[in-house]
């Protein structure tokens, strides 16, 4: 009796199941007939009578200052190089700038000029993808947002090559599946690391990762079982790109974990503008009655600026033991939004609390020859973000010819700040007493010292060069144009 109970409530629940899935898909592929008209409505001819390749970027930050813009108009420029008959789209939500403001900041800040013009897709829904909104299951929140974003910039504009490269996976299959593009994907970090996972099973607590939920065991659990189940959503969504590719050793390492799709990822270090900063003349310091330490990055709160300060801090108190050369910290970076001018806020109250206000700067959204300036001024350049997954500011600093003392984790100690020709580069910390003591000991070392390190560090980073990164990303990018 319960066998023919069972058999007649599975049967109509299967059959069901399978009216939904053909309903579903029916309802998909009827989607993406229509877009590929709309594509059809949308689509102009050129003036020879074709039609241009339309590769779309979807980069909703496109205005920041940041490293992984320097990504996009590079990528941008180096298509309109080799390609003639592209057209590259920027999906933007920077709706308080005009595309010839955005261009002209673009050449302001990273000293980038593009050979055409592009076109800018104007979002209006980007704060679907801002972390604010989502106090709670934030990864899942921005996720989910970013479809919804994406579909709007789908329905704006359908192109032929889509690109997501700001760490967008899950918008991928909206355009590979509806859109019917080729896919690829610039990947600057994952969204969800195998780090993160361990920092959740062991209950550490970082910005990410409450003290509440650390405390307590359920809350732990529950946070470990979400994590796992948004690692395997992100492996679906990022395996479905034709093309990726990832900005150093240590993205690569998380994302074959995740994505499992070796055959098709390849490792592209951004470009970082080294040859701008070669023409500062490398010599031994003049002054040695004044230090400056400068950090490069944006006002974010994984780049922990907090650290810097209390490790400055914490320098200045020993050193004013004694008669010493006066120091400065200068914190050099863009603001994106209200939430990171709160935070250079929040960074300037621990400044007074620690007595530093006076020795501490803040620079922000500085133009590049300001940036240039304050480095080439530098005798070390700081860095203290767990995990960074590349550093460009790393970079940049060493091109400068900084000593430069990052983190001990990650890009710079997998990638950058490693020995060069058998010479040391640089130096990497982890906490505050290391990244104090390690201060302390380059001002210890003599202007002859620093500058063998200084002269290594530079020859160093031309692995990191413009021109290596249009070489190996037209060689990624390649099967797309196929």
């Amino acid at each position: 009796a319960c066998f023919r109970l069972l058999c007649s409530l599975l049967i109509p629940a299967l059959f069901l199941s399978g009216i939904l899935c053909v309903c579903v898909v029916v309802l998909l592929w009827g989607i993406r007939l229509w877009i590929q008209q709309r594509k059809k409505q949308l689509t102009s001819a050129g003036k020879d009578g074709k039609q241009p390749l339309l590769v779309a970027f979807f980069h909703p930050y496109c205005n920041a200052g940041g490293g992984g813009e320097r990504v996009l108009w590079c990528a941008i420029r180096t298509l309109q190089k080799q390609y003639r008959n592209v057209t590259c789209v920027v999906y933007t939500g920077d709706r308080d700038a005009t595309g010839e403001e955005i261009v002209e900041g673009a050449f302001r800040r990273f000293n980038i000029k593009l050979t055409h013009p592009v076109k800018f897709v104007f979002l209006e829904k980007r704060y679907l993808v801002e972390a604010s909104l989502y106090p709670h299951f934030t990864l899942l929140g921005q996720s989910l947002g970013s479809v919804f974003l994406g579909w709007e910039a789908l329905l704006k504009c359908v192109p032929d090559i889509y690109i997501d490269s700001m760490g967008y996976a899950f918008t991928l299959p909206l355009f590979k599946y509806l859109g019917g593009c080729r896919v690829g994907c610039y990947v600057h970090y994952p969204t969800i690391s195998t780090d993160m996972l361990s920092v959740v099973r062991n209950k550490d607590t970082r910005f990410n990762n409450a003290a509440f939920i650390t405390n307590n065991p359920i809350f732990s659990k529950f946070k470990l079982v979400y994590y796992y189940f948004f690692a395997f959503m992100y492996g679906l969504v990022g395996s479905c790109s034709d093309v990726i590719m990832v900005n150093s050793s240590w993205t690569l390492n998380h994302i074959l974990s995740l994505w499992r799709a070796g055959t098709c990822t390849s490792v592209v270090y951004p470009p970082c503008d080294v040859r701008t900063f070669l023409d500062i003349p490398l010599e031994e310091e003049k002054s040695t009655t004044e230090h400056s330490i400068v950090s490069v990055s944006q006002f974010r709160p994984e780049k922990d600026h907090p650290l810097q300060i209390r490790a400055f801090a914490k320098l200045l108190k020993e050193k004013r033991l004694g008669q010493q050369p006066s120091l400065k910290l200068i914190l050099i970076g863009g603001c994106r939004n209200q939430q990171d001018e709160e935070r250079v806020n929040n960074l300037k109250r621990l400044c007074g609390e620690l007595g530093v206000s006076n020795e501490v700067k803040f620079r922000i959204n500085v133009p590049f020859e300001e940036l240039k300036r304050h480095l080439a001024e530098a005798t070390i350049g700081l860095h203290t973000m767990w995990n960074e997954h590349f550093g460009i500011g790393v970079v940049e600093c060493m091109a400068a010819g900084t000593v430069i003392l990052a983190h001990n984790s990650g890009g710079p100690k997998l990638d950058i700040v490693v020995p060069y020709e058998g010479h040391i580069t640089g130096f990497l910390a982890e906490n505050e007493d290391s990244y104090a003591e390690t201060m302390a000991y380059i001002l210890s070392l003599s202007p002859q010292k620093r500058l063998e390190i200084r002269e290594n560090a530079r020859r160093s980073v031309h692995r990191f060069s413009d021109q290596h990164f249009e070489e190996t990303f037209l060689l990624s990018v390649e099967p797309l144009f196929k």
